[in-house]
C-alpha cells in the first residue's frame, strides 16, 4: 500500500479518519491507549508522533505534553494538519513531512518518547532518534512486525498486550461499507461493482443479528537501553 492511498483518504475524508457511524461495546484498545498516553506525556521533554495523519490526535495530546513533533509521509495529510495547527492556539506542536523509508530529519537522541498510533512500525528501525532510556509506545492491529523490529533494534522491557473483547457495531450496511472502505488498503465498498463483495462481508459479520466487527488490537511498549 503506497502513499497514494493515504493521499486519497485525505482528500476524500478530510483526513486520516473514518466516515462511518458506529458504537463500540466493551473495553476498546484505542481508549486504553489514549488514556495511557495521556498519563505518560507529562513525564517526557520532547515527543515524536510517528505517522501523525491529519494531526487531530497530535493536537489533542498537546494539552498534556511539553512538545510534540508529528510527521507523516502523506503531504496531503500534513497540509491538513498544518491548517488545523494554524487555526488553533496550540504553540507546542510542529508538523513535518517525512518518511521512514529515508533518513529522518531529526538528530540522534532528540526524543525521549516516540508514540506510534497505527503509524509505521518501521519507525522502530530509526531507534537513533530515541534518547537512551527513552520509550516507544504503539498500538496496531498486527504486532508481529513491531515485535521483530523491537528485538532486532535492541529494545528492552518489551511489553505487548492483546485486546479482543470490544465489538464495533454499525446501524446499517451503508455505515459498515464506509468503515471497511476506510481501512488502509481496502477498496471502496460503496461502489456498485463491489456490491457482491460487500454482501459477503455482511454475512461474515453477523453477530447475533447485529452487524459488527470485533476490535482486535495490540498495545506495545519498549525502552531503548
Amino acid at each position: 500500500m503506497g502513499v497514494e492511498w493515504y493521499d486519497m483518504i485525505a482528500r476524500r475524508n478530510g483526513g486520516y479518519k473514518s466516515r462511518a457511524v458506529f458504537i463500540i461495546e466493551g473495553r476498546s484498545a484505542e481508549n486504553v491507549y489514549e488514556e495511557r498516553l495521556i498519563d505518560m506525556l507529562p513525564n517526557y521533554h520532547e515527543v515524536l508522533d510517528a505517522g501523525c495523519g491529519h494531526g487531530e490526535f497530535t493536537l489533542k495530546m498537546s494539552a498534556y505534553a511539553k512538545k510534540i513533533i508529528g510527521f507523516d509521509n502523506s503531504r496531503e495529510l500534513i497540509t491538513i494538519a498544518q491548517t488545523l495547527l494554524n487555526s488553533s492556539s496550540v504553540t507546542n506542536v510542529e508538523f513535518v513531512y517525512a518518511t521512514t523509508k529515508s533518513e529522518m530529519p531529526f538528530y540522534d537522541g532528540q526524543f525521549d518518547l516516540i508514540y506510534d498510533r497505527r503509524g509505521p512500525t518501521s519507525i522502530i528501525n530509526h531507534s537513533r532518534l530515541l534518547a537512551k532510556g527513552g520509550t516507544i509506545f504503539g498500538i496496531h492491529n498486527n504486532v508481529s512486525t513491531a515485535k521483530e523490529r523491537l528485538v532486532k533494534n535492541g529494545f528492552v522491557d518489551i511489553e505487548i498486550e492483546e485486546f479482543d473483547k470490544a465489538i464495533i457495531y454499525f446501524p446499517d450496511e451503508m455505515e459498515f461499507a464506509k468503515f471497511l472502505s476506510d481501512i488502509p488498503g481496502n477498496p471502496d465498498y460503496l461502489l456498485p461493482e463491489l456490491r457482491n463483495d460487500l454482501i459477503d462481508k455482511i454475512k461474515d459479520h453477523n453477530m447475533d443479528g447485529k452487524l459488527g466487527i470485533r476490535e482486535h488490537k495490540y498495545i506495545w511498549k519498549a525502552v531503548k537501553p
